[in-house]
């Protein structure tokens, strides 16, 4: 019955993305802005963003959920694939930038820049510039896993560790000479593709790749957690000696997972960067990865579904706290947290799974998210 259940919940979640992003994007597009039923690109772009920040929890969550993992520095791979993509997008302005410049970005002309550093060429090819939005962040979470993991770092120390890491670049790239903005980040951008951001039809295309792209997400999630290297990830969770004593070697398997985790993360954060129009070190912020982690706790960690739960709702909630309580939002927000820690320990998908008809429950992904919650 577990199996069924995860598996009715990933059709679930692909046919709600499909769904709402085909209505979302007709009545965008096709619906005239006089009509109460006409979606602004505003929204389309908010949509974007909160399915990007999705998709970024669906990371945390693959590793925090399944593996037992905190990992405090996503926000780190988050915003490196950010910076893949604001570089390609920095390239393709030319000289419609400020100073007039068809190789340097305006920040380099500021900076009495000469020419364009080493680690920016062939940024201005959309292939290249999106590998290296992977290649990056996919290389140091293999490298930091395979040090930590071999090392047997694990609990607090490990938390400790990813949000050093991340706190680590964030003072590297606010530092002018590393050529990548500084404080200010990259911004204004005009193109991607040869075609314009602010085209309505653009920014519908990026909201529905994002769509596809966390849909996908999901089911290759399913698909790994529901293998046998899946349910070694979920006994390395529960016990991590017991899994070696076997015969396993758990440090691959936890590196190979933050690999893909951290691939997970920087894709949501190229996603991100076109729809927002910005990238700058404060992505980098150790504060966003905690966020991250709360979004998992409150819709259900070792669910998937329960981390796009929590990421849309809590962000949803800042958006409308922000503009009904700007000076209180942040106490609003805090007061969702301790509610739903108080009322729904095991989040929302916790609840989900108690209000499904008993033939329903097992050990699939609402199974999980109990044993979860209480590891």
């Amino acid at each position: 019955m577990g199996a069924t259940f995860a598996a009715t919940t990933t059709r679930w979640v692909v046919g709600i993305l499909f769904v709402l992003t085909l209505l979302a994007s007709m009545a965008n597009l096709l619906i005239p802005q006089d009509s109460a039923l006409h979606v602004s690109t505003y929204t389309i772009t908010l949509l974007g963003k909160y399915l990007c920040y999705a998709l970024l929890a669906l990371a945390v969550d693959v590793v925090w959920g399944y593996c037992g993992v905190l990992s405090l520095g996503h926000a780190a791979f988050f915003a490196l694939g950010g910076y893949g993509m604001g570089m390609y997008l920095m390239r393709q302005i030319g000289d419609r930038g400020v100073y007039g410049n068809p190789e340097l970005p305006d920040f380099m002309v500021f900076l009495n820049w000469d020419a364009l550093p080493w680690y920016w060429f062939g940024m201005d090819q959309f292939w290249f510039a999106m590998l290296m939005a992977l290649l990056v962040p996919g290389l140091l979470a293999f490298v930091f896993g395979w040090l930590a993991f071999r090392s047997r770092v694990t609990g607090v120390y490990l938390s400790i560790m990813t949000q050093a890491l991340t706190y680590a670049l964030m003072l590297a790239f606010f530092r002018n000479e590393m050529g990548f903005g500084g404080n200010n980040g990259l911004t204004d951008f005009k193109d991607i593709l040869g075609f314009s951001l602010q085209s309505d039809n653009v920014r519908v295309v990026l909201f529905a790749t994002t769509a596809f792209m966390l849909a996908a997400a999901y089911v290759a999630s399913h698909f790994i957690m529901s293998s046998r290297f899946g349910r070694v990830i979920v006994s390395i969770r529960d016990s991590e000696a017991r899994t070696r004593f076997m015969g396993y070697r758990t440090e691959n398997y936890k590196v190979w997972l933050f690999v893909y985790s951290a691939l997970l993360a920087a894709v949501a954060g190229a996603l991100y960067v076109p729809q927002v129009g910005i990238i700058n070190p404060g992505e980098f912020s150790p504060i966003n990865s905690i966020e991250v982690v709360v979004w998992v706790a409150l819709g259900g960690r070792g669910t998937l579904y329960g981390a796009i739960i929590g990421a849309i709702l809590v962000n949803y909630a800042k958006t409308r706290f922000t503009a009904i309580l700007p000076d209180g939002w942040l106490f609003a927000l805090g007061a969702l947290f301790v509610l739903v820690t108080l009322f729904l320990p095991k989040g929302i998908a916790g609840l989900l799974a108690k209000i499904k008809p008993a033939k329903g429950s097992g050990n699939g992904d609402g199974g999980v998210a109990a044993e979860g919650a209480s590891s």
